[in-house]
């Protein structure tokens, strides 16, 4: 497994032998998948899901039992199970895989494949977050129980934009009969294809050896996996970690936000706080249009939406002077104008006195469900503007971290349609 060569300069994409329900076990390949672990709304969604089919992919990435030990038990025990079963089958020949994901005029093309993991720093895979030490231990535990990479990682690179090399090879692969199809209840279809032909996987090498990737989404599993390979110093499969890569010089993704619930801090009390450091409006509903009114604020600087009381309360132009004194001052200033920066920074940490920690704060990808959980908690939801891409990729060059939960790179992946069992990697 030693690299030699161009592979010692970027990425480096091995076939494996993915683990893949068996279609005549199961109610239907759609009923079986999930949104990544940390995009299921808990615990409407999570319910939705088990009752969808009973080998949903969420009782292994989201396993419900009493306490840490045991949830991860279980979803050991349920893999071996559906494995004994032939539930779910690996595939007979190592391969990468064409996926693509179509929803109307959204097209996106990538590769999964296992990655071999490069160390912090080398430059090569760049995360753009900070992460939270409970959910790495978390997801450490559960991958440790199973043995398997459950769901990938989303990572972008990008290349000149023509057809060669990896992106010739997708191009001419997605003219063949796909492995599967299925559409999601979220009205995306999803089609799969094999790479195993020894010229086209050759193609691939040589091509993903000149780039470096962004990490989209999945920096709590990165972590994981450069976990999990530490406690395994020798050659072994823990060396490598499940992802989907993306050229978004062909497919760009689109960059969303990620909202909070603020659990315990009525909206009433959130925007008493504010009252003379940011200026404060109420907007009108409905959601799409608050956003809008968001949106056009963020274009002039740190903009909020706060929601959970029935109504929508624009929160804007912060004092400059208490920027000042709550950010610190040795990071560039595209960090110091984040929202996200502002957020944390500024709000939870000095004027709200909010701790990061699950039992007060909630991060959710949809704004509906955000405002749907403050208003039956008695929170606050605090809605986001996206930032561009441009920023997230040029602060991951200068080794600059956003903080947690800033962005929300898609459309992610379904987590179900293909997995990697280290036991038979």
């Amino acid at each position: 497994m030693s690299r030699t060569g161009a592979a010692d300069r970027g990425l480096r994409l091995i076939p494996f032998h993915g683990l893949r329900y068996v279609p005549e076990r199961v109610g239907s390949l759609a009923a079986v998948t999930s949104p990544p672990y940390d995009v299921v709304v808990r615990p409407d969604g999570l319910h939705h899901l088990e009752s969808a089919d009973p080998h949903n992919i969420v009782r292994l990435i989201l396993p419900q039992a009493a306490g840490p030990s045991a949830r991860n038990e279980k979803a050991a025990d349920t893999l071996h199970r559906w494995l004994s079963e032939g539930v779910l089958a690996p595939d007979t020949e190592p391969a990468l895989y064409v996926y693509e994901q179509r929803k109307g005029d959204l097209l996106q093309r990538g590769l999964i494949g296992s990655l071999e993991l490069s160390a912090p720093g080398a430059g090569i895979v760049l995360p753009h977050e900070d992460v939270m030490p409970h959910v790495v231990k978390d997801r450490a535990d559960l991958m440790r129980a199973t043995a398997a990479n459950l769901e990938p990682l989303l990572l972008t690179y990008v290349s000149g934009g023509e057809p060669t090399g990896a992106a010739a090879v997708i191009e001419r692969t997605v003219h063949d009969s796909p492995l599967l199809s299925t559409t999601t209840e979220d009205g995306f279809c999803h089609r799969l294809w094999s790479i195993t032909d020894s010229a086209d996987l050759a193609e691939i090498t040589d091509d993903l050896a000149e780039h470096q990737a962004l990490i989209a989404d999945g920096h709590h599993r990165w972590a994981t996996y450069l976990r999990l390979q530490a406690e395994h110093p020798s050659s072994s499969p823990w060396d490598f970690g499940l992802v989907l890569l993306v050229d978004t010089a062909r497919y760009p993704l689109q960059v969303r936000a990620i909202h909070r619930v603020l659990h315990r801090l009525p909206v009433a009390d959130a925007l008493s706080a504010l009252a003379g450091s940011f200026r404060i409006r109420r907007v009108e509903g409905p959601l799409p249009a608050a956003l809008m009114a968001l949106g056009d604020a963020a274009g002039e600087g740190n903009a909020f939406l706060l929601a959970g009381d029935g109504s929508f309360h624009l929160v804007s132009h912060p004092d400059p002077a208490l920027l000042d004194s709550t950010i610190r001052r040795d990071r560039p200033e595209a960090w110091r104008r984040l929202d996200a920066t502002v957020l944390h920074a500024t709000l939870l940490e000095q004027v709200w006195q909010i701790p990061d920690a699950p039992e007060h704060i909630a991060y959710i990808h949809d704004a509906e469900a955000t405002v749907d959980q403050a208003e039956r908690r008695g929170g606050t939801a605090v809605l986001m503007h996206p930032v561009h891409e441009e920023v997230v990729r040029d602060l991951a060059r200068q080794g600059v971290t956003m903080p947690r939960k800033s962005t929300s790179f898609g459309p992610k992946p379904a987590t179900g349609l293909v997995l990697r069992s280290l036991t038979t990697d």
